[in-house]
């Protein structure tokens, strides 16, 4: 049976209230647990069978729990990765803090959020390339750019304000230019993740090659963007980000 038709059989009347793109907000300690339950679940059957082959019926029978409870948490199989984008999101925040605790550095704090993120994300590199064609669709709710991916997306985003307001760097740049970083630093990094995605090397070392060297070029025209003679390609880099990429992309990029 499809996930139409498990759709129908959802029980009447199941309580309210969901995160942004259809998530159940969890109320309790329980329900949170089942949440949890559901989603790892569905991640371990998405590996095995495959994303378009695994339905909402398999994800609920191998969870021990009935369709209509795994529709409250998730209410359509595509924000069950948009559980895994939120999940892991919050793991690599926590991650990186812990990693550039104790340096100041700019560029090093910057290539640790990278690095961060590429270990944090290996255990789900076969099954991340499953549901790719979908998430590249630019009016999928897989998108990292949708609306539905806001929540994983701003947690992203605050992470590289933090970096870089952690960082020596920040009080020596133009206030405006802080404000607008954290967003570039996030598309960085989604640049980062295209890469991943296709690399099938061991390890994905070639990913991990590629971080080594964008990384801290990145970093040095950062660096470069304080001194007065960049200032006017810096507001016109700035402008063109502002006007052209930033309106592309969901709810709570736009200053």
């Amino acid at each position: 049976m499809d996930d139409a038709s498990d759709r129908d059989e959802q029980a009447a009347g199941l309580p309210s209230g969901e995160l942004a793109g259809g998530r159940a907000q969890p109320k309790t300690d329980k329900s949170e647990a089942t949440r949890a339950l559901i989603l790892e679940t569905a991640m371990r059957l998405f590996q095995e069978r495959g994303y378009e082959k695994t339905t909402m019926r398999a994800i609920a029978t191998e969870a021990g729990v009935s369709v209509g409870s795994a529709y409250y948490y998730f209410s359509a199989k595509e924000f069950l990765i948009q559980g895994f984008y939120d999940r892991m999101t919050h793991d690599h925040a926590a991650d990186t803090r812990v990693r550039t605790a104790d340096t100041r550095d700019f560029a090093e704090r910057l290539q640790i959020a990278i690095e961060s993120w590429v270990d944090t994300a290996a255990p789900y590199h076969e099954f991340a390339a499953q549901f790719f064609r979908t998430a590249a669709d630019p009016t999928s709710s897989l998108s990292p750019f949708s609306n539905e991916s806001h929540p994983a997306r701003a947690t992203a985003v605050e992470l590289f304000r933090e970096v870089l307001q952690g960082s020596e760097l920040a009080p020596k740049l133009d206030a405006e230019l802080v404000d607008l970083l954290p967003d570039v630093l996030w598309l960085h990094l989604m640049v980062v993740v295209l890469y991943w995605v296709f690399d099938r090397t061991p390890d994905t070392e070639r990913t991990r090659e590629f971080v080594r060297r964008s990384t801290p070029l990145v970093a040095r025209l950062i660096n470069l963007s304080r001194y007065r003679v960049f200032r006017p390609l810096v507001r016109d880099a700035k402008g063109l980000i502002q006007d052209f990429v930033l309106p592309s992309i969901g709810k709570g990029l736009v200053k």
